[in-house]
């Protein structure tokens, strides 16, 4: 029997073959109970371009002292987050990889926040 972890990459497999045909820089998406994590890798996958995450000290004091991490808000200022730092390194266009995790809830309020600062996908 697949545990859960490798149920979900399973799952992300073919995603990550298909972006990497398009040779296009891709935005992979974390996800743990207590936080949301964002990267841009480069289109050869050879380097992380930006990245965000509700574990990072500034982010957690704009979260508020309780730090929560783990809720759709906080997904939607790593969205945004993540979309500005990418810009700045010069990436507009990436493929959106949710890496095996349902586009839902914090996955989507993610991706909705980064495509509404600018990135497109």
């Amino acid at each position: 029997m697949m545990t859960k972890k490798e149920q979900r990459l399973r799952r992300a497999r073919q995603t990550r073959i298909r972006i990497a045909q398009q040779g296009v820089a891709r935005l992979t998406v974390n996800r743990t109970n207590l936080h949301i994590y964002a990267s841009v890798i480069s289109g050869d996958g050879a380097k992380v371009l930006a990245s965000a995450s509700t574990a990072e000290a500034e982010v957690r004091k704009s979260l508020g002292g309780s730090g929560k991490g783990g809720n759709a808000a906080a997904a939607q200022l790593i969205g945004k987050r993540i979309a500005e730092k990418a810009k700045a390194a010069g990436v507009e266009k990436v493929a959106f990889d949710r890496a095996g995790f349902a586009y839902h809830g914090r996955v989507k309020a993610l991706a909705d926040a980064a495509r509404e600062a600018g990135l497109q996908f």
